[in-house]
Order: C-alpha cells, then sequence, then structure tokens
C-alpha cells in the first residue's frame, strides 16, 4: 500500500499558454481506489504521466510515503500504467507479455512462468499463455495488459480509460474484475475517466477535474446530493436549475420562494445562486404542501423501466424534471400537478458567470 499526495502539481507543455494541470493539491490514502474524472483535455491523463515519469511537473511534487519521486527513474517508482490501448507486443506470446517486467529485471525464468500463470489465474485467463495476442478479445486483451501490470507488485497501479474500448457487457465485467482485484490486493489504484457511472460504481472517491483545477475531491454521493458548483451538478446528470437570490435559508426564484435545510446552503454566498434537485427527489404530490410546493402542468411523461420520468412546465423557461420509481397513477401530459420539493433535498450553488 502506498500513500500518494500531490502538492500544488502544476504542467505547462513548451509552447502553450496554458496549464494542463493547474496547481493541483490532493492526498490519496494507501490502499484507496480513486478516479479521475473530467471531460477530454481536462488534464487527467497528463497527472497520470507525471505519476509514472513520463512527464515531468512545471512545478510541485509528488510523494510516495512522504518520499518525492520526482527525481526518481522512471523505471524505480513502482508505479504502472495501463493503457487505453493495450499496447501488448503482438510477437510475443501472452505468457511473454504478462512476465516481460520480470524478465527485464532479470528474475530466473522458472519464477517467471509461476508468476504468469498467477497472474492469467486472477484475471480469469488460464491456459492462454501460450497464444498471441491477436487470438483474443478486445476485453481478454485488456485483462492481459491488467496482468502485465500487476506482475511487477506495483506500489500505485494506473489505469487510463481502461473500459472505453469495450462493449456494455464486458464493461460490466471488467468493472467487477478490477475491483476485486484491487480490493484483493490492495494496491493503491488510480483510474482515468470521463464516464461519471463508471467513475461512481468504482471508485472509493473522485476527483472532479475541469480545465486542469482539482474542483471537487470527495465521496461520489457528495457529487450527487451536495455538489459544490453548478458545472460539477450538471456533469453529475443535474437536470433542474433554477436561478434564485439566497437571503439565510430562503431562496427566492421567479417559480416561488423555497425553503432550504442549513447544510443546503454551506457553498453558496448569499445574493445570486443556483438552486438545483435532483429529479428522483422531485414528489409529485396530491396534496399541496404548506412550503416549497408549486403548481405545474405536466408536459411530457416517459416510461423508462426501473422509474417514469416526468417533465413539467413551471414557466415559459422553466422546466423541471421528476423521476418516480413506484409510480402507478394515472398521470397524463396536460395535466396540471402538485409540485413539492423537500428542504432537505434542495441544494444552492454559486452561479456559473
Amino acid at each position: 500500500m502506498t500513500h500518494v499526495v500531490f502538492d500544488q502539481l502544476t504542467k505547462i507543455y513548451p509552447g502553450a499558454d496554458f496549464k494542463a494541470v493547474d496547481d493541483v493539491t490532493l492526498d490519496i490514502p494507501s490502499g484507496r481506489l480513486v478516479a479521475f474524472l473530467g471531460p477530454s483535455g481536462c488534464g487527467k491523463t497528463t497527472m497520470l504521466k507525471m505519476i509514472t515519469g513520463l512527464l515531468r511537473p512545471t512545478q510541485g511534487s509528488i510523494t510516495f510515503d512522504g518520499e518525492n519521486i520526482l527525481g526518481v527513474p522512471a523505471e524505480k517508482r513502482g508505479a504502472v500504467m495501463v493503457f487505453q490501448n493495450h499496447l501488448l507486443f503482438p510477437y510475443m506470446s501472452v505468457g511473454d507479455n504478462v512476465g516481460f517486467g520480470l524478465k527485464m529485471r532479470k528474475i530466473d525464468k522458472k519464477v517467471i512462468e509461476k508468476r504468469v500463470d498467477d497472474m492469467l489465474e486472477l484475471v480469469k485467463l488460464p491456459g492462454v499463455a501460450k497464444r498471441r495476442p491477436n487470438q483474443l478479445s478486445g476485453g481478454q486483451q485488456q485483462r492481459v495488459a491488467l496482468a502485465r501490470a500487476l506482475i511487477t507488485d506495483p506500489r500505485v497501479l494506473l489505469l487510463d480509460e481502461p473500459l472505453s474500448n469495450l462493449d456494455a457487457h464486458l464493461r460490466d465485467e471488467m468493472r467487477g474484475l478490477i475491483l476485486s482485484i484491487q480490493r484483493d490486493l490492495d494496491v493503491t489504484t488510480i483510474f482515468v475517466t470521463h464516464d461519471q457511472e463508471e467513475a461512481v460504481l468504482l471508485a472509493d472517491q473522485i476527483a472532479l477535474i475541469f480545465d486542469g483545477k482539482l474542483v471537487q475531491y470527495a465521496p461520489s454521493t457528495e457529487f450527487y446530493e451536495r455538489p459544490i458548483s453548478e458545472r460539477g451538478a450538471r456533469f453529475f446528470g443535474g437536470l433542474n436549475f433554477v436561478p434564485g437570490t439566497r437571503q439565510g435559508n430562503m431562496v427566492k426564484t421567479s417559480i416561488g420562494s423555497f425553503q432550504i435545510a442549513t447544510q443546503g446552503y454551506e457553498q453558496a454566498p448569499e445574493g445570486d445562486v443556483m438552486l438545483t434537485i435532483r429529479p428522483e427527489r422531485v414528489q409529485i404530490v396530491s396534496q399541496p404542501a404548506d412550503t416549497n410546493c408549486i403548481t405545474a402542468k405536466v408536459s411530457n411523461t416517459i416510461y423508462m423501466g426501473t422509474h417514469t420520468r416526468f417533465k413539467v412546465q413551471v414557466q415559459d423557461d422553466i422546466e423541471i424534471e421528476a423521476a418516480r420509481g413506484d409510480f402507478t397513477g394515472s398521470i397524463e401530459t396536460g395535466d396540471t400537478v402538485s409540485v413539492h420539493f423537500p428542504e432537505k433535498r434542495i441544494w444552492v450553488v454559486p452561479r456559473d458567470s
């Protein structure tokens, strides 16, 4: 297990007039599985490459268990990266691919063979050591790449969008395998993804990155229930946003005034804010509540299998979405309904410029 810390990590590429990674400070406890999440080009992979030694930071430091590794050669850091496109040697057998790192260390051939068999067993690919990579499926090749990384007993395992080239079924399978192996080996693991669902399903904590900056670092529930920015809330599937003005625990908007719980405005200043509530927290009620209730007209209903999604028009320019998992009623398009925003489920964030 390895404790990884970034301290004011910054990267400016030669000739660039912007920071690919901008003053990132981050603490990853030993044995954790952390996701670097954000849109393409936000600096996620650049950070992985600085950990491995493929890139050198412009400023800042990276430490493993308190030791600054920037002066340590890449091959001696113990940080191993599994790339999106496998990068297996096509002219080598699967076994030789997996054992390549140990061969470079001049480990005894018999020891390598035993370790290769153990690693292929670990990634659920026993008996394929003599095959060539082109005789395996994409999902199997990704497992081989994972085995090749793990055989060296890395201090830190780095995964660069490891599931993006796989179909939905294989993604589910690989997700489960990565999680199982990471828990069994207790290896500190960082993986890069632009898919928030993937990050939520795999990671202990998520580092949300926009434009090279660390925006929020927290468990997944925080991003859904307590985002600290409008952009972050939208990235995690937020659909309901109503501009307003906060005064204490009240938010005044064009569709009404809403009372919010104390924890609902920790991140938002007095004055201009954006009120947000997730669709599954919005309640369509038969009797209007005393507070936080508005009247709206149903503009659309969509049955999603696991739930029904409603769109209700509050004003010409404001539409609210609600999701009901237990819906068996007869709400139809065109109906006028009462919509309740529970105060503990409302969140307010600073309004994006």
